[in-house]
Parts: C-alpha cells; structure tokens; sequence
C-alpha cells in the first residue's frame, strides 16, 4: 500500500495555513508513530513528507530503536474521556509525546504540535488534554452543481467557483479537495455539505443517480475526518421519485426516503446526514400537507437513524411576502414563534439549526432568542464565515470577535450560546477555487478562526488570530506579524462603523447586498426596516409599544432590551425607534454617532491600507498585490458608504454635523 502523502496543490494557488516551513520543527526532528488505520497513515505521510524536506526520520512502532523527539501513540490506552477526537499532549526527558485513543485525535494532535513549532520541543510540559467541546464542526457549502442564471456557480461565494462542482457537473479534480479537507482538519472542522441549501433539480439528483459524484467527493475529504453530508430537498419523493405527495406522514413518502438513504451509505458508508431547508423562501416543506416542522425533521431523522446519519433542520422560516405597511410583522420573531412550541418533538437525531441573530448574518444582531428557549431540542448555531453582509472578501472583515462575543453570550444564567450549541457549529463556507481560496487573502482568517472556535467556543480569538498568522507565515518577522495583526484585528468594528450604526441593518443594494442603500430593503416584502423619519430611527420591538420581540428573551435581558436608557447602545436601533438626539451613554447623540461613526471608519480603512502597504517585500508578491488592490476597492466603497448614509440622515434630520465636516446634500 502506497505511503499516503499531503495533496500537491497546482502551480499558482496559495496554500493558505500550512505551508511547508509550518512543518519545520516537526520535519527536522525524530517521530515515533504507534498504532495503525487510514487517519494514521495520514499522519504518517505529513510527518514523512517533513522529514524529507527538512533532514528529520520517522519510524513507526515494528521499527522503533533509541529515543525520540516526538511520538504520536494511538492506542487504547489512552484515557477514556478523550473519545474519538481527543488527544493529550506532554513533555518529559526530552521526548514530547501525543496519545490518542482514535485516529482523529491523533490527526489533531499532529496539528496541535505544527502550530506549537518550536515551542512543542523546549522545557517541560505537564500533560494538557485536549479535546473539542462541541461534536460537529461543520461548514456548509452554498455551491450549485448547475450555474444558476442569479446566483451563480456558488450562492452567496466571493471567491471564485465551487471547489466540488463545475457547470452541471462534477470537477473531479480531487486533489484540491483533499487539499481543503486538510486545511479544515489543520482547524478542527470535521464535517462538510457539499451543496446548496437552496436545492435546484441539478443538486436534488445528487440524492439518487448522482450520489456518485458525491462518494467521489467523499473519498477525498476522508482521508482527513472530514464527514461529507448533503442538501437535500424535501419535495424529493416527487421531484425524484414520482409520488404524489410528499407528506411525512404518508407510509410511501417514508418508504422512499427509507430506500432512498440505504443507497446513499451504500455508496458512502460513513455519510453524515441530510441539510434541510424547508418552508423557507420558496422551498418546499411540511407546511404545504398542515404538519409541523418537527413533523417534517422526523420523517428525514427516521430514514438515517439505522446508519448513525443526522438531519440538519434549518430554523430560518419566515414570512417574506410581508406588507411593509403593517407594523406589527416582524420578522426577528418569527424563529422563536415557529419552533418553541415544538420543544421535545424532535428526533434525538434531528439537529435544529440556529442563525446566531434573528435576522440574517448582519454586521451586528443580538444573538437569537430561540437558542436558549429549547432546552428539550438539539440546536446547532449558525454563523456565517462568507461575508454576504460584511464586504463579500472585498473588504477586510475578521469576524472572530464578533463570533465570540454571540458564543460567550449567557442566554440563561450559567450558559453561554456555545454551551446550549449540543448540535453543534456551522458556517456558511467562505471557500471557493481562487488561487487564494477565499478570493481575499486575509478572509482565510475567518475560515480558521471559525475552525477553532467551533473546537473550542470560549478562546481567545485575538490568539487565535496570531496562530492563523503564525501558520500562514511561519517565517515572518514580527514586523509582518504585527503588521496582519493590526489590519485585522479591529476591522470588524471598522466595517459596522462605516455601514451599519447602532444596530441597524439591511442598509444595502437588494439582491447581490453588495454597498449602500439605505432604503433598498424599507418597503421590501422582506421584513427588514429601519423606519427612518424626520424625527426619529429604530424599530421598536418592545412588549409595551413595538412588536413584543424584546419579550422573547429571558431574564436579565428581557429587561435590558425594554428600555432605551438600559439597552446596548450597540444594539439601541434594533430594538427602539428614538429621536436623533436621543444622547448615547458614550454622551453622543444619536445623529451625531452616525456621522463620527462613518467618518472614523473611511479614516481606519486609510490607516490599514497604508499599513498593508507598508508591508510590500515582507510577503509574496502576488499576495500583497492581491490584498492591496482589494483595499482600494474597500477604501472606495468605505467613502460611498460614509456619503451615502451621512447625507441621507442630514436630509432625514435636519441636523447637521457638530463637527462642520463636509455632507454632500
């Protein structure tokens, strides 16, 4: 059997994390690998390619003579608690050694060690366990087998065409997607929907005649842990199977689905499961027989139980024919309204998965009600690591932070939103077939960080973001360090204060939601209102005047939320409708903060820029060309947004700028 070894990615595309002199401090020592199986291999072949690189030896256990510098043991006698993913990590005599007691916490473990480098073989280290918190870490692929004729090859993808799928068909070209599977494994992702949840006839047959294509795929992601899973359409045993109805509870519908998914782990024995959405703009579901969104989840849940499969029921269902002129629609509720009293109805295998805001992946939302309001109910949290709302890879937005802050939430005392997350982390993918693999080089940190908080939701995202920087550019002075860092760092809150203030969202184009308008979503069907008037801005969602939104939270902050004067200024607009001088706690008024706000963020984009390009020699020049050409793209639409938005609440207000800055009228 030939020595597996890591992907060989064509000539002109970056690697992202983990190139070679990441592997510098493993591939100049000696390794010891114990245990055997496929994941083992795998590690086998990264830590055999190093030593070949970089001067070191590895020997497995039949050959083992002398001493080490590092061992990776897989063997049952590691410590029970460690489960298939978990791993420890020591350091004594000069040998530092990884146990695990299943092939992918040896794989993370090898990967804990490249991002140690030198460190991992200094001092003493006391034995550390490692082991992530949450089960599934999935991302979900918004790729179309078919181009379609709106959206593309890829739905809401800023970095070029599916890494899966070409024009109707498979690429096959599975070297790259092995490639993507190790650089997610390097982050502790385990698991990957390779189509759109918005399933066109091209993507439904995927299911059936063209599973295939998908075991193809499959066969690609595994050699790293990744578990493949599908979008699938609910309306399939019509579309797909010729019957009449597609009703959960009908005895034939279940059948087929039954049938259905046999043959599916017929083809790939370890699929994960089924992504759903349903009853949502346009797509089929339960709703069209009279039964219930658990109704529906169960019947899928019922059909994968006997494989160990899961089904992904996505909980974003809301009216979108609204009529704008009726105020008490609201579509921040209608998650929370749809499924708490489902509570307890789901299948233990059904996984309700949660946007982490009640709206749609904006730059600034609370986080969800729903996520602490179904104690009975398996959620996943959904984030969104494409930035369909934050500057779609043309704008730098890291948004760690902004992931932390919705993780670290304590929906309920003592429990944090990445605690009640039992199902699991999702993203949507910001990965596609550019060169750089998410179009703008520097949005790979987003892909990482959400990796590594998916492993572990309370850490520290501004290390995080050094271990991306440090993995990226294993070489770097700490100038360029310092450098990324200082561009990155920050530009989340850069973006919102240049787009959206204090909680308002939607402020963009319709459809593509690339740039400003102000009113582009205001008397939409959508839901998505900012109800700007000469007097005042903000929704009102409180119990006692607005849409009740606000009630849908528990202690302390269904009390926060109620009044203006205890509300988040972060957060004031989405959940109240105050007049323009409505004064901050910053001691701003509200008028005021737009216009500081806006100008101070065209000012941070100049200022990373010139840091950006203060760094030209310190990394390849392709890379920086790539970056810098797509600040001046950022800087350009920064400015339109400063306008656009300034000169809009000037007119609205009649309030001009304390600061006699110019406002184009």
């Amino acid at each position: 059997m030939p020595l597996p070894v890591p992907p060989v990615l064509p000539e002109g595309v970056d690697p992202a994390w983990l190139p070679p002199a990441a592997f510098r401090a493993i591939g100049s020592r000696r390794t010891l690998i114990r245990g055997s199986g496929p994941l083992v291999e795998t590690v086998h072949g990264e830590v055999a390619q190093a030593c070949r690189r970089f001067g070191g030896r590895v020997v497995r256990d039949a050959v083992a003579d002398g001493s080490y510098d590092l061992v990776l043991d897989l063997g049952a006698q590691g410590p029970e608690l460690l489960g298939e993913e978990g791993f420890t990590c020591a350091r004594e005599g000069g040998t530092t050694t990884v146990t695990a007691r299943g092939g992918r916490g040896l794989l993370y473990g090898l990967f804990h060690v490249v991002r140690l480098g030198e460190t991992a073989f200094t001092g003493g280290r006391a034995g550390e366990t490692h082991r992530p918190a949450l089960p599934l870490r999935m991302l979900d692929h918004w790729d179309n087998v078919a181009v379609h004729p709106v959206m593309g090859q890829v739905e809401r993808g800023y970095a070029g065409g599916s890494l899966f799928w070409r024009d109707g068909r498979a690429r096959g070209e599975l070297d790259r997607v092995r490639a993507y599977g190790r650089l997610l494994a390097a982050c502790g992702i385990n698991a990957v929907s390779v189509n759109n949840v918005n399933v066109h006839a091209a993507e439904a047959r995927l299911l059936t005649d063209r599973i295939g294509e998908v075991a193809d795929i499959a066969g690609a992601l595994r050699p790293y842990g990744i578990r493949t899973h599908l979008s699938v359409s609910f309306a399939a045993p019509i579309t797909l199977g010729g019957l009449s109805t597609a009703d959960p509870l009908d005895g034939a519908v279940r059948g087929w689905w039954a049938e259905a998914t046999r043959r599916v782990y017929e083809a790939i024995p370890d699929f994960g499961g089924y992504v759903v959405k349903a009853d949502s703009e346009g797509q089929p579901g339960p709703f069209a027989y009279g039964r219930s969104h658990a109704e529906g989840a169960n019947l899928l849940a019922a059909a994968l139980e006997p494989f160990g499969g899961t089904v992904h029921w996505r909980a974003f269902v809301y009216d979108h024919r609204q009529d704008w002129r009726d105020r008490t629609t609201d579509r921040a509720r209608a998650a929370y309204d749809h499924f708490v009293p489902l509570d307890g109805e789901f299948a233990g295998n059904a996984v309700l998965q949660v946007k982490h805001g009640p709206m749609d992946f904006q730059v600034r939302e609370p986080v969800s009600p729903l996520i602490g309001a179904m104690p009975r109910t398996r959620l996943a949290v959904e984030l969104q690591a494409t930035q369909e709302y934050t500057g779609q890879q043309r704008h730098v937005c890291w948004l760690g932070p902004m992931w932390s802050e919705v993780l670290r939430f304590r929906q309920e005392p003592g429990r944090t939103a990445g605690e009640l997350a039992r199902g699991g982390l999702v993203a949507v993918s910001n990965a596609g077939d550019d060169p750089f693999w998410t179009g703008h080089p520097l949005a790979q940190a987003n892909l990482y960080t959400f990796g590594r908080l998916a492993w572990r939701p309370d850490a520290e995202p501004r290390a995080v973001l050094d271990e991306w920087i440090g993995l990226s550019f294993p070489e770097a002075s700490p100038r360029l360090a310092d450098g990324l860092h200082a561009v990155l760092d920050g530009s989340w809150r850069t973006y919102e204060k240049y787009t959206a203030p204090l909680g308002v969202g939607f402020m963009v184009q319709p459809g593509h939601h690339y740039g400003p308008s102000v009113d582009g979503y205001e008397y939409s069907p959508w839901g998505t209102y900012h109800f700007a008037d000469r007097d005042g801005i903000g929704v009102d969602r409180t119990v006692k005047s607005g849409t009740g939104f606000a009630g849908q939270y528990g202690e302390p902050w269904a009390g926060l939320y109620a009044s203006p004067d205890t509300c988040p200024d972060e957060l004031l607009l989405f959940f109240h409708h105050v007049p323009y001088g409505h004064v901050l706690k910053s001691g701003k008024t509200v008028i005021q903060h737009i216009y500081d706000t806006h100008f101070e963020g065209v000012e941070e984009v100049e200022e990373a820029r010139s840091v950006w390009a203060s760094l030209a020699g310190l990394v390849d020049p392709a890379c920086h060309a790539r970056v810098a050409e797509r600040y001046e793209e950022q800087l350009r639409g920064a400015r339109e947004w400063r306008d656009q938005v300034n000169s809009y609440f000037f007119r609205k207000s009649g309030v001009p700028d304390g600061r006699g800055r110019r406002i184009h009228l």
